[in-house]
Order: structure tokens, then sequence, then C-alpha cells
């Protein structure tokens, strides 16, 4: 199981970006993917997630309105749509795969979940 992050870069504030998440080994109508970001000194948080069969989705609350998390099971990808983008948006954003059904973007519950490596998103003017 991997998943693979794109579609990082720099942009304005107010401007948008969307990063793809794209997974091999496994089938994401059958696993929770989730959206994390990190900033240098903080811990990792939970950014969003969507669950495998029901499609069921979580926010974290700065991000509710502005993202958006979408699947294309053709190209076996999950999407995070960033718009209206500010500062406090910019860290590295990492998704995950697990396998299981649940959307919980409380950190812990991913100890076990597939971890890419990362792409950088940064906000600023």
């Amino acid at each position: 199981v991997q998943v693979v992050e794109s579609g990082g870069g720099s942009v304005q504030p107010g401007g948008s970006l969307r990063l793809s998440c794209a997974g091999s080994g496994f089938r994401i109508n059958r696993y929770v993917i989730g959206w994390f970001r990190q900033v240098p000194g903080k811990e990792r948080e939970g950014v969003s997630c969507i669950s495998g069969s029901t499609n069921s989705t979580s926010y974290e609350e700065s991000v509710k309105g502005r993202f958006t998390i979408s699947k294309d099971h053709a190209k076996n990808t999950v999407y995070l749509q960033m718009n209206s983008l500010k500062s406090e948006d910019t860290a590295v954003y990492y998704c995950a795969a697990m396998a299981a059904q649940t959307c919980n973007r409380d950190t812990s519950y991913w100890r076990l979940g597939a971890w890419g490596q990362g792409t950088q998103v940064t906000v600023s003017s």
C-alpha cells in the first residue's frame, strides 16, 4: 500500500491549489483516506478525511467551507481542493491511507496507516 502526494506549491492569499493523493496497492473504495498538515515545531493535524465505502467526510474547523475532499475511483486518487487560501494554511501536507472505514482526523487513529512523503504548500504575498 502506497500513497503519493502532488500538487503543492506557492500561491498568494486568496488563491487555490488542488492536492492529489494517488494510491497504489489498494483501492480507495476500501480504505479511508486522510489529509494532514504539519508546520515546523507543531504537531501534525488532521485536515480532512473521507471514508471508503460511504464517502462520509470530515473537516478541521478552520478549513470548512474552503477545502473539499473528493475521489476519482478511475484514477484511484483522492483530491483536496483548497480555495481561499490563507497564510496559516502554509504547511507540509500529507495524505495517508488505512484499511478502515471510519473517517477520523485524530492522528493517533492513523498510526497503522500508509503515509506519503508530503508536499509543501506555501501561502504568501
